[in-house]
């Protein structure tokens, strides 16, 4: 399998940084590219990963990327709201596709955070170059993904929520007691493949590294939203994503069926895909995943 790593230049104001990226495949085969956009905001791409079995099996090049603020992109603490913003990771992802040559003819698969940055993008403006998009398990609005973690947050006994909600309110979140709690959601809501394949756990980890970008955007906590994006909503101009579009979402997880509705209802040309459990089809339904999604990027 060819890989290929490097950093793209990214200038922001009189600022250079670094984005991080890997190709697996050959972007010169004439094989139209899948770019991938992980989840967080402030995760790495990591977990992500095993989408190198597109190319695997279709031969597709697959391009992972670590956005700005995580993982071996460029790390900044120094900034505010301001800095970090949708806007900012459209750049981004507009100064690698131009980069790696390929902004003419690319598809697009974003993850959780990575599908909110997809909608977003596909939906500002017209994207020639952009053919076909995966929104995997995301929201087009911030609002209802928080009613959704509210949603299934209820379902805990009562003493649960409160120790969360403690801790939130006292600024302990960093204390055993809360993360045992989180990860204790987490197993219901995020994976339920258990104990977590390594790679979630390193981009957990990464994350927690530099928790930045995420508390700056979302908050503490999925269920305490406090960030930048708390009205961060696409769902007015959803119509204007032209591409054909696969939205796909699990059982029991934040992009309840009522939270991807409206991606159903406007966006022209889409296709709606439900899978197996929670929020990563592609670790608890991995075999149907990759053929979903492979048959929607090569057609018959």
């Amino acid at each position: 399998m060819t890989e290929v790593t490097g950093t793209a230049d990214f200038r922001v104001g009189k600022e250079t940084y670094k984005t991080w990226y890997k190709v697996v495949g050959d972007l010169t085969s004439g094989i139209r590219p899948l770019v991938t956009l992980h989840g967080g905001p402030g995760m790495s791409h990591v977990y992500m990963q095993s989408h190198a079995e597109i190319f695997t099996t279709y031969n597709i090049p697959v391009v992972f990327y670590d956005q700005l603020g995580t993982g071996r992109s460029t790390h900044i603490t120094d900034k505010g709201a301001d800095f970090w913003t949708p806007e900012l990771f459209i750049d981004e992802l507009n100064n690698l596709l131009a980069y790696l040559g390929i902004k003419d003819d690319f598809d697009l698969l974003g993850h959780s955070w990575g599908g909110m940055l997809a909608a977003d993008y596909a939906s500002a403006q017209q994207r020639p170059g952009l053919r076909r998009l995966v929104i995997a398990n995301a929201a087009p609005s911030l609002k209802l993904w928080e009613q959704s973690m509210h949603h299934w947050l209820n379902k805990f006994p009562g003493d649960f929520r409160e120790m969360l909600r403690r801790h939130e309110r006292d600024g302990t979140t960093s204390s055993g007691e809360y993360q045992r709690g989180m990860k204790e959601f987490y197993n219901k809501h995020t994976c339920q493949v258990i104990p977590w394949p390594a790679e979630l756990d390193q981009s957990f980890a990464d994350m927690d590294e530099n928790p930045t970008v995420y508390t700056t955007m979302f908050g503490t906590s999925e269920f305490n939203l406090t960030g930048s994006l708390i009205t961060w909503d696409v769902t007015d101009r959803l119509d204007r994503i032209s591409c054909p579009t696969l939205v796909c979402n699990g059982h029991e997880e934040g992009a309840q069926d009522f939270v991807v509705e409206p991606f159903i209802e406007k966006i022209p040309k889409v296709k709606w895909v439900k899978f197996k459990k929670t929020h990563i089809p592609f670790y608890e339904d991995k075999e149907y995943y990759f053929e979903t999604i492979g048959a929607f990027l090569m057609p018959t």
